[in-house]
């Protein structure tokens, strides 16, 4: 089956995916931003948001962070058509009641929800929470058998369980999901361990940006992989600089990047746990954003980006998550100039 391509956005659940020195995107993690955003987001055109969760902010630690479950609630209720990720890392969640929110979530929207299942990465967070945080392979295996609870709660099923994690008793869970399907689950991580979880168990596996022929590459490896039921699918993590002409983008590249070398950002250094694939991509080089952000290239004129577009989405790229800055501007500009170059093609 061949599944439309997609666009989505980055909830500012940080304030910014840029620079926080940014003079026209002041760092807001506040609920109402994100709302709104997504609203009109929806109105332009776009598929998707995703929503990163963390209890504390990893870059800044006394800067706000957006709560994820909260929040898609409420965007949700605002909301009519788009889907809303929620990230989800399964320590901070019992199986059990993270299924009954997330069908309640489902409910409120329709069945749009969707989880992100990310398997934890900042150190920091873990330790002020007192949550012991295993070795990184241990938490992929305690994250399969998460799912493995979840999704066979959210079918309706009475789950008896004896896992090397969870016990569970004659526990079912009502309503079923909205439109009778589970919600799609997201996976983010790009370890052995996580490719192997996301070829077992998951519907779309998020790649964070890099160029095109490493995409290609970790594309044709997850599909020689085996595994059971409908082709995985994958998403992209990518920061978006587009204008008239590639000079004037790579003019305001290198601005932004200045804006970037100017913060701060050796707390979540320190605090990323070592074994961590996505921080060993594109490590030493210089980028905006986060999860790649400009290393997968979406730079250059408006028909530059489009056909880097069309060639990630021919390697096997359904859904672009997008991060701009200063947002709201930026998410205008793509709808109404990149994206119908795309449609057109």
């Amino acid at each position: 089956m061949t599944h439309p391509l997609r666009f989505g956005v980055w909830a500012p659940v940080y304030g910014a995916w840029g620079s926080f020195q940014h003079p026209g995107d002041p760092p807001d993690a506040g609920y109402r931003r994100s709302r709104d955003l997504v609203v009109r987001a929806e109105a332009l055109g776009f598929d998707s948001v995703l929503l990163a969760q963390h209890i504390v902010n990893p870059s800044f630690k006394d800067e706000a962070v957006l709560e994820t479950l909260t929040a898609a609630a409420g965007i949700a209720e605002a909301t009519e058509r788009i889907e809303i990720i929620a990230a989800i890392k399964p320590l901070l969640f019992h199986p059990g009641v993270l299924a009954k929110m997330s069908l309640g979530i489902d409910d409120i929207s329709g069945g749009r929800l969707a989880i992100n299942l990310v398997s934890a990465w900042f150190r920091p967070e873990m330790g002020r929470l007192g949550i012991d945080m295993p070795a990184h392979d241990a938490r992929y295996a305690y994250s399969a058998e998460w799912l493995d609870v979840v999704t066979r709660l959210w079918s309706g099923e009475v789950v008896s369980h004896r896992g090397a994690h969870f016990s569970i008793d004659e526990l079912r869970l009502a309503p079923r999901p909205r439109k009778g399907a589970r919600p799609t689950v997201y996976l983010g991580g790009e370890s052995e361990a996580a490719r192997q979880l996301a070829a077992g168990a998951a519907d779309v596996l998020f790649i964070n940006g890099r160029p095109l022929a490493d995409t290609a590459a970790f594309i044709d490896d997850m599909r020689a992989r085996p595994r059971q039921g409908a082709a995985l699918r994958f998403g992209l993590s990518a920061f978006v600089i587009a204008r008239d002409t590639e000079a004037e983008a790579l003019a305001e590249y290198e601005r932004l990047q200045a804006l970037s070398d100017l913060d701060d950002r050796s707390a979540i250094l320190r605090g990323v746990d070592p074994e961590v694939a996505m921080f060993k991509v594109g490590a030493g080089q210089k980028k905006v954003g986060t999860n790649g952000g400009t290393l997968a290239g979406l730079i250059g004129s408006y028909a530059q980006v489009a056909r880097k577009i069309e060639a990630f989405a021919e390697a096997g790229v359904e859904l672009f998550m997008l991060q701009f800055q200063p947002l709201e501007a930026e998410l205008e500009r793509f709808a109404r100039h990149v994206r119908p170059l795309v449609a057109r093609r």
